[in-house]
């Protein structure tokens, strides 16, 4: 199991923080232009809910199909399968001047050929492109 972890601090109170990772159109402002999220269904936020996250790589465009599995308010879990498997914990910690997002990626890769081109080419860039859409996230928040 690997497991990726970060947090930032947002100057926004957490329900503000959490609609940026719950409300469609926030969402897209942060994600990576490379990967877009999908609804299956109409887009909602509760237990069950199901998305498919898509590459925007000619040709491949491999998708990774994610499922709520948990939620409350200021916390969304989603688990999903397909190259990866595993999940990724969104979780909102109020504090007295704002909130500090926690992200929790935490994943296997079942195919050892998969595994080990993610490992040798997309590892290290992975876990920045997860860093710098916090930051992105901050700002969308910040400017609500």
């Amino acid at each position: 199991m690997t497991i990726y972890e970060q947090s930032v601090f947002i100057r926004a109170n957490s329900t503000t923080v959490e609609r940026c990772f719950t409300e469609q159109h926030l969402m897209h402002q942060w994600l990576n232009p490379a990967l877009v999220c999908e609804p299956i269904g109409e887009w909602r936020m509760t237990l069950g809910s199901e998305f498919d996250f898509k590459l925007k790589i000619p040709v491949l465009a491999p998708s990774l199909h994610s499922t709520v599995i948990e939620r409350q308010p200021g916390l969304v879990v989603w688990g999903f399968d397909g190259f990866f498997e595993g999940r990724d914990r969104w979780e909102c910690q109020p504090e007295s001047n704002g909130t500090t997002l926690l992200n929790q990626f935490e994943f296997t890769i079942p195919n050892p050929l998969v595994s080990f081109g993610f490992n040798q080419f997309a590892a290290g860039w992975t876990k920045k492109d997860m860093e710098a859409q916090l930051q992105r996230l901050k700002q969308v928040a910040e400017r609500l």
